[in-house]
């Protein structure tokens, strides 16, 4: 059995993790497997001494404006916005 991620052997009696997705890797390729297959929002920021999180970056907006910047060259028309 081979690695989903690399491609390499699994070798017995190593670690291997087994994905909900249902696949096998080692235990060094797991965290490319979650960020190329499942793509989780994420942000980078900065904790302080207090223990806060202040966000520098959201992958979570990237990710939204991506999908929609190409859901819309896609269609080829540009919608008229929603009149409430």
């Amino acid at each position: 059995m081979n690695c989903t991620v690399c491609g390499n052997a699994l070798i017995y009696d190593r670690a291997v993790f087994h994905c909900s997705c249902g696949a096998f890797m080692h235990a060094y390729c797991w965290d490319e497997h979650v960020l190329h297959a499942h793509q989780p929002s994420f942000e980078i920021g900065n904790v302080n001494l207090d223990g806060e999180f202040k966000a520098r970056e959201s992958g979570r907006e990237e990710q939204i404006s991506r999908v929609q910047v190409s859901g819309e060259q896609r269609s080829g028309q540009k919608k008229a916005p929603l009149l409430e």
